[in-house]
């Protein structure tokens, strides 16, 4: 059946990008088609039409203006589509207008501005793996940030959570069913992570003959996912990638890990209560003014160093921004007029740079200067950062001259170039110019000449120019007058004179639009080649943000400088929850110490009633140890931090349905990964064990994972280990690094009053009832169970632990299965020094089961 060229076209494109929506330009929209159209007018709620594109043939159709592009992208990006932007390559005429496809947007590709979170990196993550190990490379098209790793593959999900992407590249192949992956996961041919054709795209991508240079040579994973991201970005993009100039190699091993959970639980960007920013640790030290300086300090809080010295030269700069208070000032009033240099520099160096943006840029490299004499007119700031900070006259003078102050969103309409910068422009804008005067002067002298007095000269883009007469002076039209239209009100004419200026002002106002944006691209050219030197004061201003916000915070909130250590010990005095605090007030949180160390105090057992404070003060002495670790200053008196390369939290637990997992599955799961992972400068919030299940099997499991961190000889972790089974305070009499602390209540006329202070010592009381009795349970029912629990209390306690104080001297006492029981010489067999603590609680589990049945016979 025939169709039409265009439809032949369009079917010949759509081919080639079977998995987009295919924005087709169609004079002033773009029009989707077929199954494309069905989505489009689904997704984005606009009516879905036809078109005939072929003899009895129609097809479904949606369409969106083109000026309205952005708009409409978010929306389908937000939603995980990807969209093909296929644009008209040459202007209408006759014959069908070329078409060609200019880049493919998708939700790791996108440059727009009103698609970015301004303080959030939009990445490109790529990854392979081979047996143990794998390679994760990741890329922001809009900051130029290009990076690769390989590293081992049960570090993958922490460094994929760390990253968050915005889309993911994988093989075919990969078995990624134990990952949680991001909403848009993109499955490529296995051949594209291939190491021959990964790296001779990086080679080429690079112009260089090895990439020695770049330290990942002999790293093939790193390899493998960082060319595959090139490869995609290229085949998508459809232009030169130039802002990704440099590839930078990193080790997962020089940051400190913060895996999934401890990121929820330590609610480090988001409340775990609501999923929103307010609330976090992030929404409390983020005083950034500049979009730079906001994606800096979120990458540092979510990637802490171990390096002691790199740390110092962090803390030295807040500091120096805390002693000079009217310099820390002024440069943040100054920060806060900076646009976003790193988004700016790459959208001229890509091409798709607005007038707006080259003006955004001269004024914020005029702010730039402002703040670079503002530190070096103060004494002492830090002299390797300030020179980082370059002077850009030469580009804000170029703009200056180039562009005018107030320019339209784009070149279509001209009025760009600034007067004097190109002597043919303002040639053929003089010639304009006077073609448009001479027709004002027409018009005048028209009106004198037939006595007409409300004629005019008129345009329209459909006629051109014309002279309007209205019907009740058609009888004074002169004869050298042309009809063009006919009117209601009256008619339209011309005058061979007129035509002639017409053609004089049309084809210079095309020559105009056509000039400044060929000089437009040159003055981007000329600003694209000095990038780099606008990229290293980028980086420089958001450093300088990040620590002039920091030391806002600590001054403002009373924070102090810890003293970092390579050492064992955690020492803190007079330590704050730094998120509670600035929810309760300055004068509402009860400040507390703490004291760790793996010779003498590495296991501390924290016990204390229900709403207590217990939670908080284990999660706060975590968010110390962490903000010490991006070198920020502390909500302390003062503080020692050993650096911890890792720090876990077992918080609280749900059962996870999706994955066919209980409350208490989920809770091993977790103590399973700690007990497997850690080490002995790891740091270890455990917040009630064994809850999930019956109390005595809950008591064994928390006994048991308290034992295995304190004896292990691999682990012996830094550990608080919060519980309501009190039995675990008498473990402080046979294990030597533990230490017993409560949470101070007191009872005055019956009523309990919370003191919120850590005391040395165990408690002996929950004060659950008093807690339900708070969150509003009916009197009969608080009454009930008092009486239920004073009739518990008056009978004979049980001493059930001590039947698991397996250090101890066993007391005589009659064989509980017989001489030659098969349970015993089971038991006997074990080899427990070898077994994963999963593996000990489920063999628990089955002796438990064994001789449950032994004693049923």
């Amino acid at each position: 059946m025939p169709i039409t060229p265009l439809r032949r076209q369009y079917l010949k494109i759509k081919q080639r990008y079977p998995q987009a929506i295919v924005f087709f330009r169609l004079g002033d929209f773009y029009e989707t088609f077929d199954d494309d159209a069905k989505t489009t007018s689904r997704e984005l709620e606009i009516t879905l039409t036809s078109r005939e594109m072929g003899k009895g043939q129609r097809v479904p159709m949606a369409g969106i203006p083109y000026h309205a592009l952005d708009n409409y992208l978010a929306k389908l990006i937000g939603k995980g589509h990807k969209v093909a932007i296929c644009e008209q390559m040459t202007p209408p005429g006759k014959g069908l207008v070329e078409r060609d496809v200019i880049r493919v947007v998708t939700p790791g590709t996108v440059v727009e501005p009103g698609l970015l979170s301004d303080k959030s990196n939009n990445y490109l993550v790529s990854l392979v793996a081979d047996g143990e190990e794998a390679g994760i490379s990741y890329v922001d098209i809009t900051t130029g940030e290009f990076a690769t790793t390989q590293l081992p593959a049960s570090q993958v999900s922490d460094e994929l959570e760390r990253l968050h992407p915005a889309e993911l590249l994988l093989p075919e192949s990969l078995d990624a069913s134990s990952l949680a992956l991001p909403a848009s996961t993109t499955r490529l041919d296995d051949y594209w992570f291939d190491l021959e054709t990964t790296g001779q795209v990086l080679i080429d991508h690079f112009g260089v003959a090895s990439l020695e240079g770049y330290g990942c040579a002999h790293l093939p994973l790193a390899i493998r996912a960082a060319g595959a991201v090139i490869h995609y970005l290229q085949e998508n993009q459809k232009a030169a990638l130039g802002q990704l100039d440099h590839l930078a190699t990193y080790s997962t091993q020089s940051f400190m890990v913060l895996d999934a959970h401890t990121r929820h639980n330590l609610e480090l960007f988001a409340s775990a209560r609501w999923g929103v920013s307010s609330g976090s640790l992030h929404s409390v030290i983020d005083l950034t003014e500049t979009a730079m300086g906001g994606r800096l300090l979120r990458k540092w809080l979510g990637q802490p160093l171990l390096d002691i010295k790199q740390l110092v030269s962090r803390q030295e700069a807040v500091a120096w921004f805390c002693e000079n208070t009217l310099v820390r000032h002024k440069v943040m009033s100054l920060l806060g007029d900076i646009a976003d240099l790193e988004r700016l520099v790459n959208r001229i160096r890509s091409g798709i740079a607005t007038p707006r943006d080259l003006v955004a840029l001269r004024f914020s490299l005029e702010k730039s200067s402002e703040v670079k004499s503002e530190i070096e007119e103060a004494e002492g700031f830090p002299a390797s950062l300030s020179a980082e900070l370059k002077s850009c006259p030469d580009i804000v003078d170029l703009i200056t001259q180039a562009v005018v102050d107030e320019p339209g969103a784009t070149l279509e309409h001209g009025g760009v170039i600034r007067a004097g910068f190109s002597q043919e422009l303002d040639e053929i804008r003089q010639a304009a110019s006077e073609a448009k005067r001479y027709l004002a002067n027409l018009e005048r002298q028209e009106r004198e000449r037939t006595g007409i007095k409300p004629l005019k000269v008129g345009y329209n883009r459909v006629f051109g120019y014309y002279i309007e007469v209205s019907k009740s002076n058609l009888d004074l039209v002169p004869e050298n007058y042309i009809r063009k239209q006919t009117l209601t009100g009256g008619e339209r004419f011309f005058i061979p004179e007129l035509k002639e200026y017409e053609s004089v002002i049309l084809s210079a106002q095309d020559r105009m639009v056509e000039l400044e944006t060929a000089i437009f691209r040159q003055v981007c050219q000329q600003i694209a080649g000095v990038g780099e030197r606008v990229l290293s004061s980028a980086k420089a201003l958001a450093q300088i943000d990040v620590f002039a916000g920091l030391a806002e915070v600590a001054v403002r909130y009373g924070y102090v400088r810890p003293e970092l250590t390579a050492d064992e010990a955690i020492t803190i005095k007079g330590g704050r929850h730094p998120v509670v605090e600035r929810s309760l007030g300055s004068d509402g949180f009860m400040p507390n110490d703490v004291y760790l160390c793996n010779k003498d105090t590495q296991l501390i057992i924290l016990t204390g009633p229900n709403m207590s404070g217990k939670s908080t003060y284990l999660k706060q002495v975590a968010l110390i140890v962490l903000l010490a670790q991006i070198g920020s200053f502390v909500p302390v008196d003062s503080a020692t931090i050993s650096i911890a390369d890792r720090i876990f939290t077992r918080i609280g637990a749900q059962e996870d349905l999706a994955a066919g997992q209980s409350t208490f599955m989920v809770e091993m799961i977790e103590a399973a990964n700690i007990l497997n992972n850690a080490t002995a400068k790891s740091l270890i919030i455990l917040d009630e064990i064994g809850r999930g299940t019956s109390t005595y099997d809950g008591l064994s499991i928390a006994w048991a994972v308290a034992e295995f961190i304190h004896n292990h000889p691999r682990l012996r972790a830094k550990t608080l280990f919060a519980t309501h089974y009190h039995e675990l305070v008498e473990m402080a009499g046979f294990l030597p690094r533990v230490k017993n602390f409560n949470v101070v209540v007191t009872e005055e006329e019956g009523k309990v009053i919370f003191l919120r202070k850590v005391v040395p010592g165990g408690a002996d009381k929950s004060y659950g009832i008093h807690v339900a009795q708070l969150a509003g349970l009916p009197a009969s029912v608080i009454h009930r169970a008092q009486e239920v629990l004073s009739g518990l209390e008056s009978q004979p306690r049980q001493k059930q632990h001590k039947a698991i104080r397996a250090k101890k001297e066993p007391t005589p006492q009659l064989p509980l299965f017989g001489d030659k029981s098969p349970l015993m010489e089971e038991m006997s067999q074990l080899d427990i020094d070898s077994m994963s603590p999963l593996e000990a609680i489920t063999k628990l589990y089955e002796l438990k089961r064994k001789a449950e049945e032994a004693n049923s016979q």
